[in-house]
């Protein structure tokens, strides 16, 4: 993990144990499950197809709202950093904002299971045999999840997504064999509600 990644993580992480006890000073009860939320996730990808095999730290901000127990929406920015396969002659960088619907089934009180599904609007840039291009591309995403209540308004959580993006593979004068990579994501969060 470099020194930026692990800087951003702690900051989150931070905030949302400061930020608590204050909140809870409030009243809040455990039963009350709508409102807005922030979150911070880190985690890592494996990358796939053709030239941009590799792995690498994944990290996620997400700000959304809470309808109730079983639905909300959810905003979130992804930085997947640089990979490629060979970084000298074949190079990605992609960051990009995911927005999605979160479906969630609570199992009891404090835990629950839940799938996702949304658009992930990125911005990809490529270097690859002395030629760069920048992709802005709109791609379906899903993912699956569970969730553990730690707290009246903290909240934890394990999950996978799945992202893919686009590329011209003309761009390169053939020399890239793929239209783009796909990218199976895991990471650990946690989510503050207000």
């Amino acid at each position: 993990m470099n020194h930026k990644v692990s800087l951003a993580c702690a900051t989150v992480l931070s905030a949302a144990v400061l930020a608590a006890p204050g909140a809870w000073a409030q009243g809040r009860s455990a039963g009350d499950e709508s409102g807005f939320f922030i979150g911070g996730s880190y985690g890592g990808y494996k990358s796939h197809d053709g030239e941009f095999r590799d792995e690498n730290d994944l990290l996620g901000l997400s700000a959304g709202y809470q309808f109730n127990p079983f639905f909300a929406l959810e905003a979130e920015y992804l930085d997947f950093g640089e990979f490629g396969r060979d970084k000298d002659e074949i190079a990605g960088e992609l960051k990009g904002v995911a927005l999605g619907v979160r479906g969630r089934l609570p199992l009891t009180e404090t835990f629950g299971v839940y799938a996702k599904a949304g658009a992930f609007a990125s911005s990809f840039d490529v270097d690859a045999f002395d030629e760069s291009e920048t992709y802005d591309e709109v791609n379906p995403y899903v993912g699956a999840g569970v969730d553990f209540l730690v707290a009246p308004q903290l909240t934890a959580f394990a999950e996978y997504d799945r992202y893919n993006v686009d590329i011209d593979e003309s761009d390169f004068n053939g020399q890239v064999t793929n239209d783009g990579p796909a990218f199976d994501t895991a990471r650990v969060g946690v989510r503050f509600q207000f």
